[in-house]
């Protein structure tokens, strides 16, 4: 872990994160209070940044790479909810303010660096600039609803329609995304996906 001012990438890691959603337009002195809180890490290719069902919570800025948000049940079964790459992000805002533990893990998908800070430290930031919590709280509802949108789109199309609804959405990630994962994500079976791919 190293701070931003510290790292040998900060001036590429500071002009990414005045590319994020959430960062963008912040002011000068907001800029000056958050970096110092900021902590930049690696990840590995399956490396868990947060674990399901804990109470450690964070707020991750993506600067690299791709994360996922990943449920599972007793049995190990997984079910992918959303991917995140650049200049977007993944939190676990919703559950600490509801005083309950994450109901979901955030693992890589491919090799990832992150700017992350604890989440009582990043609420505290908000309170004092109202501006971008009113930004960030719309975008969680946002990422809310995406979530939503995805597992009905789950049961209500069949197996093209989820693929061509991925494509159309989320073009910047495509070709990008592991084959299994993508399979996970839209319930298909890789081998599925690969037909799918072949007919496009």
């Amino acid at each position: 872990m190293s701070t931003i001012a510290t790292h040998p990438q900060r001036n590429t890691f500071r002009l990414e994160l005045k590319r994020n959603l959430i960062l963008a337009g912040m002011s000068p002195s907001a800029w000056e209070e958050l970096e110092p809180r900021l902590e930049i890490t690696e990840s590995r290719k399956g490396e868990l940044l947060v674990h399901q069902g804990s109470h450690e919570m964070e707020q991750f800025f993506i600067l690299d790479g791709i994360l996922k948000r990943v449920v599972a049940n007793a049995e190990g079964k997984e079910m992918i909810l959303r991917f995140a790459a650049e200049q977007d992000m993944d939190t676990s805002y919703a559950a600490w303010r509801l005083k309950t533990p994450v109901p979901y893990s955030i693992v890589a998908v491919t090799k990832v660096t992150v700017a992350r800070v604890g989440m009582a430290q990043w609420a505290e930031f908000l309170d004092r600039h109202p501006d971008v919590k009113s930004r960030f709280e719309y975008e969680v509802m946002r990422l809310m609803s995406e979530v939503m949108a995805h597992t009905i789109t789950l049961h209500l199309l069949d197996a093209p329609g989820r693929l061509a609804r991925f494509q159309r959405k989320h073009q910047d990630l495509l070709g990008r995304i592991p084959n299994k994962e993508l399979a996970s994500y839209l319930n298909l079976t890789p081998e599925t996906l690969s037909r799918l791919k072949q007919r496009i």
